[in-house]
């Protein structure tokens, strides 16, 4: 799905200094799972991010989406890409205040070329499966914490991307309202088979992560998405049918 490797990263904050943010990181993302990055501040985990999506350049290394190198694409086709199988989600929704939730989502849409029909109708689907359907004809002033991310999630779901990307999305909300959009989270990747990247130093949340990637100091240090992929390979099903059908021979 997304693979990330040799990523450096390195931000000036004088004329003789510099910030080295990411130094050598590796990163494999799983379709269909919710990857969880974690970590104290500082530890370059939404600047991974934003390289991730394409929305930042590293240094040195390279980042696969789909099969795509996307930084070797022109920054029109990286956008192009970005807003065809990227949504995002971040702490504070950026919601238009001036449109109501169904408006908010439906605009994206507008943006990429939908008629008023196929838009609107789009986002009516989200508000259903959001949960905002009684809500949707309310401005973001109008709707709670929850619900303004619920509206910001309908608007990153609008093109239908494969995979999320979240920046502290529950960070803003009290508890009640985190587990509600943690929640949604899992419903999109069990009925929906969407992907999630999720910065988080919410432990709820960190909790319904099928992957744990752990950053210090610039580099990841823990990551259990290997054992995943070995886990779901062919090779490894053989021998488990192989194991398996020797048990049975013996019992």
């Amino acid at each position: 799905m997304i693979t990330g490797r040799g990523l450096t990263k390195s931000y000036k904050v004088s004329k003789q200094n510099s910030l080295e943010v990411l130094k050598g990181v590796d990163i494999s993302i799983i379709e269909g799972k919710i990857s969880v990055i974690v970590g104290p501040s500082g530890a370059g985990k939404s600047t991974l991010l934003h390289i991730i999506s394409g929305l930042d350049k590293p240094d040195s290394g390279r980042v696969e989406i789909l099969g795509s190198d996307i930084f070797a694409l022109s920054q029109k086709k990286i956008s192009n890409f970005r807003n065809k199988n990227i949504g995002f989600v971040f702490q504070f929704h950026h919601l238009l205040p001036e449109f109501t939730a169904l408006e908010n989502a439906a605009i994206p849409l507008l943006i990429a070329g939908k008629s008023k029909k196929e838009a609107f109708d789009r986002a009516h689907e989200l508000m259903k499966i959001t949960g905002l359907e009684k809500r949707k004809d309310h401005k973001p002033a109008e709707l709670s914490g929850g619900e303004q991310q619920r509206a910001a999630l309908a608007r990153a779901l609008g093109n239908d991307p494969q995979v999320i990307l979240a920046d502290e999305p529950t960070g803003n909300l009290d508890s009640a309202n985190a587990t509600s959009i943690n929640d949604l989270f899992i419903e999109l990747r069990d009925n929906f088979g969407k992907t999630f990247v999720i910065v988080t130093h919410n432990k709820e949340l960190m909790a319904i992560g099928d992957i744990l990637i752990e950053m210090a100091d610039g580099r990841v240090v823990r990551d259990n998405s290997y054992c995943l992929l070995i886990l779901s390979s062919s090779a490894f099903q053989m021998l488990t049918g192989i194991w398996q059908s020797g048990l049975q021979k013996f019992s």
